[in-house]
């Protein structure tokens, strides 16, 4: 007999060592209670504690209420209580207050508060990412390639740099966070540049305070290039753009160890197209987060970078800076 049930009764109960079965366990009720017992006591996810979790933008949760699945993109203070909103594949929204009630992966979590209460959205401005300087002939630099200088962390000044979307801002954080902490410039994202013209007249630019951005798929004729042609009629505003599709062929092919970027026909989505010619799994938003996960992690410098993409983000760079 697999000695893992030896001590097992044919009927599941556990066998005590003399071979009689383990005798049940009263369950008392209340006479006032119609409904029984909880069942719910046997779950053993119950009987589990519940890690906690700060909340924190991208953090990908299920509500165990509704089932309802989704990633966070913003936590904020709402009548002095914490509160987030979670985004599923199909963008639909739903706030939550945090605490319990959410799963990770199948495992019971409880979201306190963040830690850094300065906690940014993917609806609002976010502080580039800083990062280790590296050592290159004996002198500091950071991730863009230019001289790594010490400085206390500076207030976010007026100008601001757009790009279309969540991809974008973590590729130019991870490369040109540095640069534009030190100039104290953030990154907001455009979500699509069919929102650029209407951002750009709630935001209000002139040569005081400066909106460059920074477009995919720039090339003549593109509806990107015609949209560009209308936001550069505001004063202070530089609109640049990469020819690439999608901000991820601006990474070299090598850095994650392919000859080149696979074609994806016009109209099929370009993260899963891509995702699935690589052999990648693409079946879901997840599967997309996760591949660009990979992808990201590969990119450790500029020089991993598309020349196309590294002028125009330098060129963006000194330009809303000229305007401090």
């Amino acid at each position: 007999m697999n000695s893992r049930f030896a001590n097992r009764h044919p009927s599941g109960r556990v066998i005590h060592q003399q071979g009689e079965p383990e005798a049940p366990q009263p369950v008392f009720r209340n006479a006032n209670d119609r409904y029984g017992h909880d069942v719910l006591i046997a779950d053993p996810l119950r009987k589990s504690p519940a890690k906690q979790v700060p909340a924190a933008v991208g953090l990908l949760l299920e509500d165990v209420e509704t089932g309802f699945v989704g990633e966070v993109i913003r936590v904020s203070k709402v009548a002095g209580k914490w509160q987030m909103v979670l985004e599923d594949a199909n963008f639909k929204q739903r706030s939550y207050p945090l605490g319990p009630g959410f799963w990770i992966e199948g495992k019971p979590v409880v979201v306190i508060e963040p830690q850094n209460t300065t906690v940014p959205s993917r609806n609002a401005s976010q502080q580039p990412i800083t990062r280790t300087p590296r050592l290159v002939a004996g002198k500091r630099v950071t991730a863009s390639g230019s001289l790594y200088v010490e400085h206390k962390a500076r207030v976010a000044r007026p100008s601001r740099i757009w790009v279309e979307g969540k991809h974008d801002a973590e590729l130019i954080s991870k490369i040109w966070g540095e640069d534009l902490a030190f100039e104290g410039i953030m990154i907001e994202e455009l979500y699509g540049a069919d929102h650029l013209i209407e951002i750009l007249t709630v935001f209000n630019p002139s040569n005081d305070h400066r909106a460059g951005v920074l477009l995919d798929h720039m090339v003549c004729g593109s509806k990107e290039f015609k949209i560009a042609a209308k936001a550069m009629k505001f004063p202070g505003v530089l609109v640049l753009g990469h020819p690439y599709v999608d901000v991820w062929q601006a990474i070299k092919p090598r850095t994650i160890g392919i000859k080149e970027w696979p074609e994806v026909p016009r109209g099929e989505d370009i993260k899963i197209g891509t995702l699935a010619r690589l052999g990648w799994p693409h079946q879901d938003a997840e599967d997309i987060g996760l591949g660009w996960k990979r992808i990201l992690d590969s990119v450790h410098s500029y020089t991993d970078l598309e020349p196309a993409l590294l002028g125009r983000m330098e060129e963006l760079i000194d330009f809303v800076s000229a305007g401090l």
